[in-house]
């Protein structure tokens, strides 16, 4: 069982390397469709995952300059800021209302990330909040060998959608990087690259504290989290292989069709047919 574990948790982290995606996302529903885990104990499990994944992935981002730090040291007061809020209403509002507005900010965040393919909208705070704070940078990219400037624009809303982010985190428990990349690229104007590897980056910090509430709980089996946890490692460092090398048109489609298939998961979740419906 360990050798599929690390299989199945490879090929998610993988995927969620290139996408700068919680693995999570993919690790529970694999653990408790196939390999039937108990709820909390598949999320204790891929908690475990998202922050090996996001250690694996780290270091080459920053030694290639595709992660803003600066900036998802900003984000991410926000980011925090929400899931605490999340925690507070757990339990209050309906399950299918929160999949059903999920599925809809997927939607829509896969409609605005394919129709900036073809007209890119520059940044509109070339001044203001982007400046005091230094977020303005540049990247390396391997597929057109050349580096490429940018600049962030309107902080303020992405940190209010990185506050939305954090808060349906929590409610959903589910990784937030489903919402943080299409947040960086539409609200902030960040290149895909750069959005996936800083949202690499954040991950791994806000799963930890969760992490660390399913450990003082018992819910996190050594046998079950360690394989998927080794297989998070190499299946981080395989997917920010690709990342380096994909050209960021075809990347972006990829997300795209992540996000739809997303969206339709969350639709059917709303209706209670979902393994996820009975994490409440």
């Amino acid at each position: 069982m360990s050798a599929w574990l690390f299989i199945a948790s490879f090929v998610a982290s993988a995927l969620g390397g290139v996408l700068g995606m919680a693995s999570g996302i993919f690790v529970v529903p694999i653990l408790v469709i196939a390999f039937g885990l108990d709820i909390r104990e598949a999320i204790a499990a891929s908690l475990v995952s998202v922050i090996a994944c996001s250690c694996g992935s780290a270091a080459p981002f920053l030694k290639e300059r595709l992660t803003h730090v600066r900036l998802a040291i900003v984000l991410e007061t926000a980011t925090t800021l929400g899931a605490l809020t999340g925690v507070f209403f757990i339990g209050r509002i309906p399950t299918a209302y929160l999949y059903g507005l999920f599925a809809l900010i997927l939607a829509l965040s896969a409609r605005q990330m394919l129709v900036r393919r073809v007209v890119v909208v520059a940044a509109t705070d070339a001044q203001g909040w982007a400046d005091r704070l230094r977020l303005h940078s540049s990247f390396p990219d391997r597929a057109t060998r050349q580096d490429v400037p940018y600049q962030v624009g309107r902080v303020p809303l992405g940190l209010v959608v990185m506050y939305g982010a954090g808060l349906m985190s929590a409610l959903l428990g589910i990784g937030s990087g489903v919402l943080k990349i299409p947040a960086m690229d539409m609200a902030l104007g960040l290149p895909i690259k750069v959005s996936s590897a800083t949202s690499n980056f954040m991950i791994g910090v806000t799963a930890a504290a969760s992490a660390g509430a399913y450990f003082a709980r018992g819910d996190i089996n050594i046998r079950i989290a360690a394989p998927v946890a080794l297989g998070s490692v190499v299946g981080a460092l395989a997917g920010t292989r690709v990342l380096f090398n994909v050209p960021a048109d075809k990347l972006r489609v990829l997300f795209v069709v992540v996000l739809s298939l997303l969206a339709i998961q969350m639709l059917v979740s709303s209706c209670g047919i979902s393994w996820l419906a009975g994490a409440r």
